[in-house]
């Protein structure tokens, strides 16, 4: 007869707490149902296509896209369930991995300033300055020419007569366009024919966007908001990844894209310099 606690004494105690816990999906669409809403109406209410609806009360978040675009999706449902969004924020990244790094500062801030890359020349800046050499140039021969001939003949173009004073030419010098950190829409028009220019507006609403240059270098990575746009610019090729693409409006090298996005799909896209011919 053996004295002490038996082997089943001895095995460990279940977390009893961690078996009961609900899962993210579970929680949402329990409250979804306290609420008295469809999937229907969360649909409708949040942009969130029905099927992903479905698929994130099954706990199935492949459907999103990606951990920023479930998490975004889980943050869009508590809301409207009446439920805090954080603390199944939370529960999702315990059980995912954690969340990511976030984005470094510095792509970001160069795709805000939307500049060329600094290995090849500029040529907006030589073009410049070869139309304002041209204009000098123009300026200084009619004024030249104007001042050898007759007093009646020396209205030069850009220039007036004085009645009762004699007629002196003057030249109009008209400055350059000062560049400005971001594009504007006559800009996008006159994009330069060796790189590609897209840009992403958001009219209709907001949508988190992806973009990245030929080098597969991030540009930018997060939510534009709604009367919010960006443009990116590089030499060849830009990649695009857009979250509900039925919310945006693009412009690629001047020109709008047609396509007609669902709202609440998740749309990847590349545009080059032949595009929108070829896009």
């Amino acid at each position: 007869m053996s004295i002490g606690n038996s082997p089943e004494d001895e095995r460990p105690f279940r977390d009893e707490s961690q078996e009961a816990r609900p899962s993210v999906g579970r929680v949402l669409q329990q409250a979804r149902i306290a609420a008295g809403l469809t999937v229907d109406d969360v649909s409708s209410a949040t942009r969130v296509r029905i099927a992903i609806v479905h698929a994130i009360e099954a706990d199935d978040f492949a459907p999103c896209g990606g951990d920023v675009y479930a998490r975004g999706h889980i943050r869009t449902l508590a809301r409207a369930v009446h439920l805090d969004p954080e603390p199944l924020i939370a529960q999702y990244d315990t059980e995912h991995g954690g969340r990511p790094a976030p984005t470094p500062a510095a792509p970001l801030f160069e795709a805000e300033r939307i500049r060329p890359e600094r290995r090849g020349p500029n040529w907006t800046a030589a073009m410049v300055a070869a139309i304002v050499v041209v204009i000098g140039f123009v300026g200084f021969t009619a004024f030249k020419g104007g001042g050898s001939g007759d007093s009646k003949s020396q209205v030069a173009e850009g220039t007036t007569p004085t009645v009762g004073k004699s007629a002196s030419p003057t030249t109009k010098k008209q400055k350059p366009a000062q560049p400005t950190g971001e594009p504007s829409d006559s800009a996008i028009a006159a994009a330069p024919q060796d790189k590609v220019t897209v840009q992403v507006s958001a009219p209709n609403g907001r949508s988190w966007i992806s973009a990245k240059d030929h080098n597969g270098r991030m540009l930018f990575d997060g939510l534009l908001k709604k009367g919010q746009s960006k443009t990116f610019q590089d030499n060849s090729k830009i990649n695009l990844i857009l979250g509900d693409a039925g919310a945006i409006e693009l412009y690629v090298n001047g020109k709008k894209i047609e396509d007609t996005f669902r709202p609440g799909a998740v749309e990847r896209l590349t545009y080059t310099k032949g595009d929108p011919v070829a896009g």
